[in-house]
């Protein structure tokens, strides 16, 4: 979820996977019953304490990687409505094995020289999007 503050900086979560840690924008799956945008907007309140409305699409990206299955992820644009931003927690994950380390908000330029951003395109090609107009983007993205 892009989730934007008065300044243009991006609500990002910092997360320790894999012996590494990674940026990304705040997100998870779909539980059964959920639609990818009731489970976006519990996602975002879960990881960052932020209520919030989803505003328009800014991806549907099919990550394609050979010998695995595919995997559809929606990014959205949201406004955030209320809450406060804070270190969240992962539901599905015990006390002693949550991975989120830090919730904060990044600018454009913090994000370009940014280790372990994920996805990478939110270093340029997202600033691209919200500078156009709406009707010139097209949000399906494959990714090899």
């Amino acid at each position: 979820m892009i989730i934007l503050d008065r300044d243009q900086r991006i609500l990002m979560v910092r997360q320790h996977h894999q012996e590494r840690y990674v940026w990304t924008v705040p997100g998870g799956a779909i539980e059964p019953g959920e639609t990818s945008l009731d489970a976006a907007v519990r996602e975002v309140k879960e990881e960052t304490g932020l209520d919030v409305a989803i505003d328009r699409m800014i991806w549907h990206v099919e990550q394609v990687v050979p010998g695995k299955a595919p995997r559809f992820v929606n990014i959205f644009l949201a406004t955030a409505l209320g809450g406060s931003v804070g270190v969240g927690t992962d539901p599905e994950r015990s006390d002693d094995g949550q991975v989120i380390e830090e919730v904060r908000y990044l600018s454009r330029e913090e994000l370009a020289g940014a280790d372990g951003l994920y996805p990478d395109y939110l270093k340029d090609e997202l600033w691209d999007i919200l500078e156009k107009e709406q009707s010139s983007h097209n949000p399906f993205k494959i990714r090899k």
